[in-house]
């Protein structure tokens, strides 16, 4: 792929996600019909608790931060402890970053970056009004991580990675920032098989989390180039009508999967 071709993906998702910002309805602007990475039309705190997320998860997080953009609950494999620093890649509203703040007990960092400007600003508007003092959203793009060597104790994300034209930079950034023991838990869609030419051709549905993800074994191999250890990518279970819902009728549930994605940086 030219830079040219990967400039033009992000700028596509830039303005695909900017808008989601504004709006708060993805409805119909991504995928072949109503899906961005997990924007359905029912209503987002069902997604949500579909996806492994609590009542008590939702309730507790600001007004506005989940936009039900999520493929998994990155927070049940984070393991996060009071005191750790962590990033999320594709911060988003700021949904995954609160409940992560909310888990740090007043201690520790969480660190939130997103490309979208409206994005970043909504979800600062998110912490100011709902008090988070230890966390913060800053504007940069997942392949060049404002975020300094080896700092970082977790990273987590949610349906984001798939989004990026050049994964490779993702997990070189992303083990460039963690410490020495620092860990990946994400979650993220993967391809089952190849796509065909008409989705590949359909820039949507690469908006859509769907045609820009990598088949499992090239992730465990960018990892493993990128130094990562102990590493896992395990298929999530009972997913496929949830990624039916995203686009009912074009057979994407036969692409794609939602995963858990794990290393460590030794």
């Amino acid at each position: 792929m030219s830079q040219v071709e990967k400039d033009q993906i992000r700028q596509q998702v830039r303005s695909t996600y900017g808008n989601i910002a504004i709006t708060d309805d993805a409805a119909g602007s991504c995928g072949a019909g109503s899906s961005c990475c997990g924007q359905q039309k029912s209503p987002v705190g069902d997604k949500s608790l579909e996806l492994g997320y609590s009542p008590e998860d939702l309730g507790s997080v600001p007004d506005g931060s989940n936009l039900g953009l999520g493929c998994g609950n990155p927070q049940a494999i984070a393991g996060i402890q009071k005191g750790e620093v962590v990033l999320d890649l594709g911060s988003g509203g700021g949904f995954d970053c609160f409940l992560a703040g909310q888990q740090l007990q007043g201690t520790g960092k969480v660190i939130g970056v997103d490309m979208t400007p409206e994005m970043v600003s909504k979800a600062r508007r998110n912490a100011e009004k709902s008090g988070y003092s230890n966390v913060e959203f800053r504007l940069g793009e997942i392949e060049n991580l404002p975020v300094a060597d080896t700092s970082v104790d977790v990273i987590i994300s949610n349906c984001v990675i798939n989004l990026s034209p050049d994964k490779s930079k993702v997990f070189s950034e992303a083990f460039r920032v963690l410490k020495t023991g620092g860990r990946l838990a994400i979650s993220d869609i993967v391809a089952l098989k190849p796509f065909t030419e008409e989705m590949r051709q359909n820039v949507a549905l690469y908006s859509g989390c769907v045609t820009g993800a990598s088949h499992q074994e090239d992730i465990l191999q960018m990892l493993k180039e990128q130094g990562f250890e102990e590493i896992a990518v395990t298929p999530k279970e009972g997913i496929r009508e949830y990624i039916h819902k995203w686009a009912p009728g074009t057979g994407i549930e036969d692409y794609i999967t939602s995963a858990v994605i794990q290393a460590v940086k030794r």
